[in-house]
């Protein structure tokens, strides 16, 4: 029988030298935790600003990505702005939730390490390996520009979409404490609509080459 195929999250986060690294650690494992039960997976952290997710999910890597990326934005505080470069990679590998994450050595564990590797000498924060066809690898970087363009409120409503599909856009103006308009202002702004097509488009080419 062979291995499941599993997505690997590899990252680091921005110049959180520079921030209160308590509140940004915080917010750090409180997302990799909810992300790790809601994708059957485990995650540890390493070097401080290291950070690892494997998840059993293995076509929603890169929804994942984007969830943690939006939660770090979402909640930065005001006059700065959390954020992290995230690596996904996809393959086999007999890594099962709790087993020790720093000892896996299966492909996916290290295409992640070595495509993140790749992101800080090209200055992206988002990446895939492998990279899959051209047009995915634009859709990526597109995505990887869109999120850059993200203020924390549009990234805070996105992190909620993705956390809760179900709410109404009412419910997530009672969740934020704000007005509905206002909801659906900053989801307009941050291209949800789009945005979660591209992560299904995307996730369905990742199951078809399972």
């Amino acid at each position: 029988m062979s291995d499941p195929i599993i997505a690997v999250l590899t990252g680091d986060l921005i110049a959180s030298r520079q921030r209160d690294r308590e509140a940004l650690y915080r917010c750090l494992d409180d997302t990799l935790g909810a992300l790790a039960r809601r994708h059957d997976g485990d995650f540890h952290r390493f070097r401080g600003d290291g950070f690892q997710l494997a998840i059993r999910q293995g076509d929603r890597g890169l929804e994942a990505a984007v969830a943690l990326r939006a939660s770090l934005i979402g909640q930065s505080p005001a006059h700065e702005r959390w954020d992290a470069r995230v690596a996904v990679a996809r393959g086999p590998a007999d890594w099962a939730p709790g087993a020790p994450l720093a000892d896996a050595d299966d492909p996916p564990f290290m295409a992640s390490g070595q495509a993140l590797d790749g992101l800080s000498a090209n200055g992206a924060h988002l990446g895939f390996a492998p990279s899959g066809t051209t047009a995915e690898s634009l859709l990526i970087r597109y995505l990887d520009e869109m999120i850059d363009a993200w203020s924390s409120p549009s990234a805070q409503v996105v992190a909620l979409s993705l956390a809760e599909p179900e709410l109404t856009q009412a419910e997530m103006a009672g969740r934020l404490g704000i007005r509905q308009p206002s909801v659906h202002k900053r989801l307009k702004t941050a291209r949800w609509a789009l945005l979660s097509d591209t992560l299904a488009c995307l996730a369905s080419a990742a199951q078809e080459r399972t």
